[in-house]
């Protein structure tokens, strides 16, 4: 017999749950996963998935999002609202960048697009078991506004207000610039990773948030600044907090 590959007793009891529905591809992985050492749990359905993930202990997850039972977003929106960490690879045969946004922005940690390079989706997998579970964020407050960035909530008023992916990374990108203007392109960049982008998709969906985490409690915690973007103010708009909105108010989106 040969020396075994190079790697290989590196990642002895290292424990993958891998959750993918097609056959021919999860039995590739798995013999490829296990061939460099790994211990390979498979689930061929997203809610066997979840089940699988909360009740064992894994070093990593490679998680398809097309799956029966339960798609992968809702899997890897479950596991960190439930406060599990665990290093998450998503695997889709989609490959636009709203779908890689909601999943990073679900608190995946990585992304392979299918067809992949078994070699690359290993590298790839190392580096991201090398940087660990990644710490839960700090829960982000504007006066009785609160985004848990870790358990993916976000509530005022003690009512949870459901939230969509790219709505929730708007609102934590405000709050992270808490009381600063932020420019339309910066929103761009940071939330859309497109500054070329037009423009008024940023007021559209600013309207969306005002209309979830405002406009039901009377508030005007997002202030537009004339010509340049929005601010979301430290007392969350709260009425009768002393901000007079003199930079713009809500009204010119």
């Amino acid at each position: 017999m040969g020396a075994p590959p190079a790697g290989r007793c590196h990642h002895v009891g290292v424990r993958i749950l891998l959750v993918e529905d097609e056959a021919l591809i999860a039995r590739a992985l798995r013999e490829a996963l296990e061939a460099e050492g790994y211990v390979v749990d498979h689930a061929d359905r997203g809610d066997d998935g979840l089940w699988q993930a909360t009740e064992n202990s894994y070093d990593g997850i490679i998680l398809d999002i097309m799956l029966p039972g339960l798609n992968g977003y809702k899997v890897c929106r479950q596991l960190r609202q439930a406060g599990n960490f665990t290093p998450i690879m998503m695997l889709t045969a989609k490959d636009g960048e709203f779908d890689q946004a909601e999943g990073l922005d679900l608190g995946a940690d990585d992304y392979m697009t299918k067809p992949f390079s078994l070699t690359v989706l290993q590298a790839r997998l190392r580096a991201m078991l090398r940087r660990g579970p990644s710490e839960r964020p700090a829960v982000m407050t504007a006066g009785d506004l609160v985004l848990d960035p870790g358990a993916r909530t976000c509530i005022r008023a003690e009512h949870e207000i459901d939230l969509t992916p790219r709505e929730f990374s708007l609102l934590r990108y405000l709050l992270h610039r808490l009381d600063e203007p932020v420019s339309k392109r910066d929103l761009l960049e940071h939330v859309w990773a497109d500054d070329d982008a037009d423009v008024n998709v940023v007021q559209v969906y600013v309207g969306y948030l005002r209309r979830k985490i405002d406009e039901p409690f009377g508030c005007q915690s997002i202030e537009t600044v004339r010509g340049y973007g929005y601010r979301l103010v430290r007392s969350g708009g709260v009425p009768d907090s002393g901000r007079d909105g003199s930079s713009g108010g809500k009204g010119d989106g």
